[in-house]
């Protein structure tokens, strides 16, 4: 499981290690879990497309068939539009179609896994955003992924989501922090910030002055979107090689603007003008984390009173709770964004 904030790389990751599953000749999923549409619908033609894969290995035809069975019961059980994504068999009745997540999933991921243990190969699932998962469809996965490893199933599971999804995790089931391994991702170091943007300029057999790298890197704080954007808007701000702090200055502007109409403003139109009146009352406060308490008395309100309020933006991943009685926000320098975008009267 990545923890991170927005922009840290989570996805990069979860691409990269897909790309290492495929090298290994193994079947890979991946998706991102939204908040209009229910796992089950995002999982079916995953896996269907998993067992038309395993099907074609002969050593696992009788197991992927048997699977298949089990996915039909499985979407007549949740009531899932197949659409054009169709399956030329029976059900298989009492197999994955009790109408319990926990329970039919976790059949679903163990018959999968058999094929793929048939085929001599495995099954990596990769999952984007898995704060979204509702209170019904993270135990799922939890139970399913514990299941697999007590069967010695060769099912692999990849997660990515926002700090909150460690406690998360933990609440669905307790023995979550034993399955997993919860990696924190952040900005990078000194050194690494250093490469990202150095290392492509030279491949391009040009250069950058050790003074406009050092800027680069003060003003994006180590993050890994931001690198990308001030050294791209740096590269174009430059006539020649090599860049220099002057274009880098120059290029502040461009870049200062992108990620306010693109990376910051799409998640602030995300919230209602209540929820926006909280975002703005904790920018006001500095830089997180804040106190509920402090932001509450700058609305002049109480928080209990804001308590829904605050739930309802933490759902909609725009902040997160790192200490009880604390929030701060899951998109780094969204604080000093607002005060720009709303400063004070």
């Amino acid at each position: 499981m990545l923890l991170g904030l927005r922009g840290t790389g989570k996805t990069v990751l979860l691409n990269r290690f897909e790309e290492l599953a495929i090298s290994h000749d193994m079947q890979s999923s991946f998706i991102e879990a939204p908040d209009d549409s229910s796992l089950e619908e995002l999982l079916y033609p995953r896996m269907h497309q998993v067992l038309r894969k395993l099907s074609l290995v002969e050593s696992a035809k009788e197991q992927a068939f048997k699977a298949m069975r089990g996915l039909r019961s499985f979407a007549s059980a949740f009531k899932i539009k197949i659409g054009d994504v169709s399956i030329a068999v029976d059900p298989a009745a009492g197999v994955a179609d009790s109408g319990s997540l926990e329970q039919d999933l976790t059949e679903m991921f163990v018959l999968i896994g058999q094929a793929a243990q048939a085929a001599g190969t495995g099954w990596v699932l990769l999952i984007d955003e898995v704060q979204y998962l509702s209170d019904r469809e993270l135990p799922a996965v939890i139970v399913a992924m514990h299941r697999l490893n007590q069967l010695n199933l060769p099912v692999v599971f990849f997660g990515a989501g926002l700090p909150q999804l460690a406690a998360l995790s933990g609440n669905a089931k307790s023995y979550a922090e034993r399955l997993f391994n919860f990696s924190t991702i952040g900005p990078l170091d000194a050194d690494a910030a250093r490469m990202a943007v150095q290392q492509p300029i030279e491949e391009e057999e040009e250069s950058i002055e050790s003074d406009a790298l050092d800027r680069i890197l003060l003003e994006t704080s180590g993050y890994p979107y931001f690198l990308q954007e001030w050294a791209y808007q740096s590269w174009n701000a430059a006539d020649e090689s090599p860049i220099s702090l002057d274009d880098v200055k120059e290029a502040a502007a461009n870049a200062e603007r992108r990620l306010d109409d693109s990376f910051f403003r799409v998640r602030l139109d995300r919230l209602t003008p209540k929820e926006r009146d909280y975002a703005i009352a904790m920018a006001r406060l500095g830089q997180g984390p804040y106190r509920s308490a402090d932001v509450a008395e700058q609305l002049g309100e109480s928080v209990q009173s804001l308590g829904p309020r605050r739930a309802q933006i933490i759902s909609k991943g725009m902040i997160y709770s790192p200490a009880h009685g604390d929030v701060d926000f899951t998109v780094p320098t969204f604080d000093a964004f607002l005060r720009r975008v709303y400063p004070e009267e």
